[in-house]
């Protein structure tokens, strides 16, 4: 099973240091309410580790001349604009409230 392990690990991943230990992996599955066998347990110390060790190597990556962004792909926004128009059918808006009063949503108490 270990050779299976690493076949599957990361050429990147070789020389990692523990980032993170089998009861601290322990603790969080406690915390999350996981009841983790040793076999995961190791499973998922090796995966975090690895996931670790990557961030680790992404950080020594030179990005002085890369513009910040919040997506990897360009995106747009699909919404049309607000705009403001004049309304003066209120049943028309009342007629999607679950319960009205005059020209009034009325909805459920929430302060004694």
């Amino acid at each position: 099973m270990e050779n299976a392990n690493e076949e599957n690990r990361c050429p990147l991943m070789s020389d990692k240091a523990a980032k993170i230990t089998k009861n601290e992996v322990l603790y969080v599955s406690r915390l999350a309410r996981l009841d983790l066998t040793d076999t995961e347990t190791e499973r998922m110390t090796d995966n975090i580790n690895d996931i670790l060790s990557y961030m680790e190597k992404l950080g020594e990556v030179d990005t002085t001349n890369v513009p910040p962004m919040t997506h990897a792909i360009p995106k747009e926004n699909v919404m049309r604009p607000d705009a403001v128009v004049p309304f003066t059918d209120t049943s028309e808006i009342l007629a999607n409230a679950p319960e009205s009063k005059n020209t009034l949503f009325k909805v459920p108490k929430v302060i004694e």
